[in-house]
């Protein structure tokens, strides 16, 4: 019986606000005298997404987040010795809350799930506080887990685990839902979880199963009475 669904956070039911977009990169590259053009921004990031590179233990590195921001600032045109200092203001500029806005259907879906008596969790890649995060949101959760305070990232099953044991949770009894094949669905089966859905808001991943086009199709997924 299900009794838990775990929730990643950052495009899954937060999406980054203004100051963490493509013009936000251009203000914050002005302050380090850097010209950085907003319209390069989708494929510097497509670029530093390709070369990104895990910690081998898959422990929480903040540099790999600042070297992965520093090449989204060369590639938009930013290429000087102030990309490091920017790269890492910019990195700190996604620890706060309120810099993200919550995607429409969160809060509905979350309080769909409470009404049916589920525990609810967020577990994240992030140097967050997601308890200031839960806050600032107002979000009705039973549990959170980022990965700086836990010290290892997704898809290491142990982050999936730790959260499941502060609900009071067997792995079976639980599902995982979040936007990355490999951090999300890969990391929770890994831990034990066979239910986890894919949010595939972009219409990215075609070919895989378990796919939601949003988190309004999460209650029929997990075979809820709407």
């Amino acid at each position: 019986m299900l009794r838990a669904v775990l929730f990643d956070v950052d495009f899954t039911i937060a999406r980054p606000g203004p100051e963490l977009g493509p013009e936000g990169y251009q203000r914050l590259g002005r302050r380090f005298g850097l010209e950085l053009d907003p319209s390069r921004y989708p494929e510097a990031r497509e670029k530093a997404i390709e070369g990104i590179r895990r910690h081998p233990e898959l422990e929480h590195d903040e540099e790999i987040w600042v070297a992965f921001t520093e090449r989204i600032i060369r590639n938009m045109g930013g290429n000087s010795d102030s990309a490091y200092e920017c790269a890492v203001a910019m990195t700190r500029a996604w620890e706060h809350a309120e810099h993200f806005e919550l995607y429409e259907d969160a809060l509905p879906v979350l309080e769909q799930l409470r009404a049916h008596r589920l525990k609810l969790g967020l577990v994240s890649n992030t140097g967050r506080d997601l308890d200031a995060f839960v806050a600032h949101h107002g979000l009705e959760v039973d549990a959170v887990l980022g990965s700086r305070s836990f010290g290892r990232t997704k898809p290491h099953p142990a982050i999936f685990q730790a959260v499941l044991e502060r609900l009071g949770v067997e792995p079976a009894a639980a599902a995982m839902v979040g936007d990355s094949p490999e951090d999300d669905i890969n990391g929770a089966r890994a831990a034990g979880m066979e239910a986890a859905f894919l949010l595939d808001r972009d219409e990215r991943y075609s070919e895989l199963p378990n796919r939601l086009p949003d988190l309004y199709a999460l209650p029929a997924a997990l075979g809820l009475r709407v």
